[in-house]
């Protein structure tokens, strides 16, 4: 039983070690050195003061800010130490009650507007937590935003478009709009 006990102790021990620690360490090390910005979380900093990561929703309720998808996670929204989807499938009751109440929030907001809702305003993305939204559901909510900002409908869009994200290696993905840096971006526009 010793000469089987004494290498599996002791693979386990190494492999441990190696797995555990020295790998870990060597992928940090390599990160940090070759991707500074995003090893440290790809945060966003204004005036020296952080306000956000480009990686994580925010959860804005003005109307004079466009606003992100809606957050799966509890009990407070976007929290990144909770990440998760909601888990309610199409026919869930509760989902559907949450989509109808979001809608009509939308439609609060902004009464005259009578497209139709994109789907990533009312529904939460798989990690309940993502920081963009679709073309589409950014311009459903521009007019509102133009409105409540008093500018020019024609400089939201710009704004919107400066802020549009292309599709990942070209290919992957659709092009989408970070909500945080966009309404940053609306804030140093003035209004």
């Amino acid at each position: 039983m010793k000469t089987l006990l004494r290498p599996a102790l002791t693979l386990f021990v190494l492999l441990s070690a190696l797995t555990g620690v020295l790998y870990p360490l060597a992928v940090t090390g390599v990160g940090q050195s070759l991707f500074p910005r995003q090893a440290a979380g790809s945060l966003i900093e204004r005036d020296g003061k952080l306000v956000g990561s480009e990686l994580i929703g925010q959860n804005f309720t003005s109307p004079k800010y466009f606003w992100g998808r809606p957050s799966a996670t509890g009990p407070m929204s976007n929290n990144a130490g909770g990440s998760s989807g909601s888990n309610q499938g199409p026919l869930n009751p509760a989902l559907t009650d949450a989509v109808k109440s979001r809608i009509a929030a939308l439609r609060a907001a902004d009464p005259g507007n009578s497209a139709p809702v994109p789907a990533d305003l009312v529904t939460a993305s798989g990690s309940g937590l993502d920081p963009h939204i679709t073309m589409a559901a950014a311009r459903y909510q521009a007019a509102r935003v133009a409105r409540e900002r008093r500018l020019p409908p024609q400089d939201v869009q710009r704004l919107i478009d400066a802020n549009t994200e292309p599709r990942d290696l070209l290919v992957l993905g659709e092009p989408r709009v970070n909500v945080l840096k966009l309404n940053l971006a609306l804030d140093q526009a003035g209004s």
